[in-house]
C-alpha cells in the first residue's frame, strides 16, 4: 500500500474531487457567499496554478494512496486570492500565507488525513522561510461539496487562534515559528494512518443540496 504526498500542479488538477477541480471561488473576485462554485472554471484554476507557481512557488499538496487521491490542501499569499477583499472578517495580513482549501474524501474524514495535509503545507512553508499562516474558519458545519472553509474547532486544534472575530467566518492565524523544531516525517505519518479502503471515486454533481451533517476533518 503506497501513500504519497504530491505537489499540486496543472497536470494534477484533474485529480481533485468534483467540484474542486473546476472551482475558482477564491481565485476570482465577487461578493457572493463563501461556497464552492458550481460553474466549470477549470481554465481559471489552471491559469491560477501556473501564475502562482511562476511568481511565488508551490501552492498545494495532494495525498494519494496507490495513485488514488484522498485529499488536498491549497495555499498562497492573499494577493493571489481576489475573493479575500469581500470576506466579512477582512483581508489577511500581508505577511501571511492563506490556507484557502482543505478537503478530504468522505471515506477517510476521521482518520487524521486533514492534519497530515496541514503538516505537509507547514513543512513546505517553513522550508521557504514563511512565518505565518492565516485561514478563514467557519463556525457552522463544513461540507466539502459546499464550502472551501474548515471548521473553527479543527483550526483551533491545530494551533490557530482567532485574530479577527466574526460570528460565522473569523480570520485565524498560526505563527510557524511554533513549529520550527518539528522533525516528523509527513510521509511516515501518512503511511501510519489507519485508513479505510477508498473505492473508485464517483464524480459529484455540479450542484449538491446542503447537508446538515458536519464534515469532520
Amino acid at each position: 500500500m503506497a501513500r504519497k504526498i504530491r505537489t499540486l500542479t496543472v497536470e494534477r488538477i484533474g485529480d481533485l474531487p468534483d467540484p474542486c477541480s473546476s472551482c475558482a471561488m477564491w481565485e476570482t473576485g465577487g461578493a457572493s457567499s463563501v461556497s464552492c462554485t458550481p460553474a466549470r472554471a477549470r481554465e481559471d484554476l489552471e491559469r491560477w496554478v501556473r501564475e502562482v507557481r511562476s511568481e511565488w512557488g508551490e501552492c498545494g499538496r495532494i495525498a494519494y494512496e496507490n495513485g488514488e487521491p484522498l485529499g488536498f490542501v491549497k495555499y498562497a499569499p492573499p494577493r493571489f486570492f481576489p475573493r479575500v477583499t469581500s470576506m466579512p472578517a477582512g483581508v489577511p495580513d500581508g505577511d501571511a500565507v492563506l490556507l484557502a482549501c482543505l478537503h478530504v474524501e468522505p471515506a477517510v474524514v476521521d482518520a487524521g488525513l486533514g492534519k497530515v495535509l496541514l503538516q505537509a503545507m507547514f513543512r513546505d512553508l517553513i522550508s521557504r522561510g514563511e512565518r505565518v499562516v492565516e485561514a478563514y474558519g467557519t463556525s457552522e458545519s463544513a461540507d466539502r461539496e459546499t464550502t472551501p472553509l474548515v471548521t473553527v474547532e479543527f483550526l483551533l486544534r491545530q494551533g490557530f487562534t482567532v485574530v479577527r472575530p466574526h460570528p460565522t467566518t473569523p480570520l485565524m492565524r498560526l505563527e510557524l515559528k511554533m513549529l520550527s523544531s518539528w522533525t516528523e516525517s509527513v510521509e511516515a505519518v501518512l503511511e501510519a494512518l489507519q485508513l479505510p479502503r477508498v473505492g473508485e471515486r464517483v464524480p459529484a454533481p455540479l450542484t449538491s443540496p446542503m447537508r446538515s451533517k458536519e464534515m469532520p476533518r
